[in-house]
């Protein structure tokens, strides 16, 4: 496994390389190398979803679905960071593929919580498969060991990077509601 110093001297050693043949490494750059895994992983698992309604996002909703805790769509769309009328169409359709179904809550009759179905289930440990073919196929060129880690260090970034746009999104609708409080209301009479 790469420690992190040998990453950082590899890195520093390939930069030092571009700038001496006289271009900048735009592969040290974070935004380009995230776009290429990104658009490797895509190749990689496109076979897996092009049957499932709502592609990737279908599979996403699936895999939150089969999970202990039963989320409302609303729950959903923000985890996903969805809007929530596309939220209700995949849904729809994943529903009319019998793959999901909408509960009442027990707490809150109003509030539907998204489950898998068994047959969503059954399809779900299909496409988990398929997706884990893909990330080994994507990953493929680390070691083992540095597979795992980035892993790890992916999802703990992916955990960060979550919880700042919910606590932005909340910070917003704060600085929103105090911005109507402050606002002069105009009398309906006239």
């Amino acid at each position: 496994m790469t420690t992190a110093a040998e990453a950082e001297a590899a890195l520093a050693a390939h930069a030092h390389a571009c700038e001496v043949q006289g271009h900048k490494p735009i592969d040290t750059d974070l935004g380009w190398g995230l776009g290429v895994v990104f658009r490797s992983y895509l190749r990689a698992s496109e076979h897996v979803v092009e049957a499932l309604p709502g592609g990737p996002r279908g599979y996403q909703i699936l895999r939150i679905a089969a999970g202990e805790t039963a989320l409302s769509q609303a729950q959903l769309a923000q985890h996903l960071g969805i809007d929530r009328t596309v939220m209700t169409y995949l849904l729809d359709d994943l529903e009319a593929a019998t793959l999901v179904e909408r509960r009442p809550d027990p707490a809150d009759r109003r509030t539907r919580r998204i489950v898998a179905t068994a047959h969503g289930q059954e399809r779900l440990a299909v496409l988990t498969e398929g997706f884990e073919a893909a990330e080994e196929q994507v990953l493929a060129s680390l070691p083992a060991g540095d597979r795992a880690l980035f892993r790890v260090l992916l999802q703990r970034l992916a955990t960060v990077a979550d919880e700042n746009d919910i606590q932005d999104a909340c910070a917003a609708a704060e600085e929103t509601a105090a911005q109507a409080q402050a606002a002069p209301r105009r009398s309906r009479r006239r």
